[in-house]
């Protein structure tokens, strides 16, 4: 379960540092809202999920899938490049990521 809460953590870690783009420097209200919603969520959810993981997998889990995760986001949807470098290198952050599940004793 907290295996779960960590990922989803991870998701709205994607989604508020999406957010960030789209509060113009916190000027914006309501996306402003909705990033510092899904950032205390994130944390709050992290925290829950490192009660039973070891804290070094699980933040750099939930790390992983924020920067994973947000780069593909810039790529698919915000006209960022998507080069062969690029894309090497987050397949090799998702491989970490996978690396430190299938080593983590919890």
């Amino acid at each position: 379960m907290n295996w779960i809460v960590l990922f989803v953590a991870g998701v709205l870690e994607v989604v508020w540092a999406v957010g960030l783009k789209y509060t113009e420097g916190f000027t914006r209200l309501w996306p402003s809202v909705g990033t510092g919603a899904a950032f205390l969520l994130s944390i709050g959810l992290l925290s829950w999920a490192m009660r039973d993981l070891p804290v070094g997998t699980a933040y750099a889990f939930w790390v992983g899938i924020g920067a994973v995760g947000t780069a593909v986001i810039g790529m698919a949807f915000l006209g960022e490049p998507a080069t062969a470098a690029r894309l090497g290198s987050l397949a090799l952050v998702a491989a970490g990521i996978v690396g430190l599940k299938l080593s983590s004793s919890a």
